[in-house]
């Protein structure tokens, strides 16, 4: 379940892949689109993205990408067969991020939220966005789920050929939970802002991996 829209579903395909671990960067996609195949509904042909991994290029173990439902706007941990694979993917503590002055952070929120413009219909969206060290947007996406605004930014990114993202911060307009921080990590983001507050799981990653953590 996901808040559709050409290009966020394949950046949403991707930033979750790149979340997962399956790809690193750009150069790992051959190439991401929606699945035209003739048997699929019309209304399935846009619901389904297809990533075709660039030559010698695998998905790994299977048993490690193991999840038990579909992709969906809940929390996406809960799917995961263990809590501590996050240890076993071979991430590493961030190096030092920028030094942000605490005004800035405070700004950042309404910078993202006036970015917003499905919000602004709906009421009923969330948004993750992109900033660089001076404040700048870089990029803001919606979705009815948090992680998976997240995943669109990611994904963003990787066909931008940015990753990782050291020396940027991520803001993310709910709770800051397990899955973004791991998201976060994965794509080399030191600082994540939540506008609400962060789960302690989140902050247990973010104090195993030397980010920086801002909440409610």
């Amino acid at each position: 379940m996901r808040t559709p829209g050409d290009p966020g579903d394949v950046e949403l395909a991707l930033g979750f892949l790149h979340g997962e671990g399956i790809v690193r960067a750009s150069g790992d996609v051959a190439h991401a689109t929606y699945c035209l195949e003739p048997d699929l509904s019309a209304e399935q042909r846009w619901n389904v993205v297809t990533v075709t991994l660039a030559p010698g290029r695998t998905a790994g173990d299977p048993a490690r990408l193991e999840r038990h439902f579909q992709v969906s706007s809940a929390c996406g941990v809960c799917g995961k067969a263990r809590l501590d694979q996050l240890a076993l993917d071979g991430y590493h503590p961030l190096p030092p991020g920028p030094r942000v002055a605490p005004e800035l952070l405070y700004a950042l929120p309404e910078r993202l939220r006036a970015a917003q413009g499905l919000f602004e219909d709906t009421g009923g969206l969330h948004a993750a966005g992109l900033f660089d060290a001076q404040g700048a947007l870089l990029a803001a996406r919606e979705d009815v789920g948090r992680h998976n605004a997240v995943d669109k930014v990611v994904g963003w990114a990787l066909q931008s050929a940015r990753l990782p993202l050291h020396g940027h911060v991520l803001v993310v307009s709910g709770r800051a939970s397990y899955e973004i921080l791991q998201k976060a990590l994965a794509a080399g983001i030191p600082i994540v802002c939540a506008v609400s507050a962060p789960s302690s799981l989140a902050v247990a990653v973010a104090e195993r991996f030397g980010m920086t953590l801002v909440g409610f």
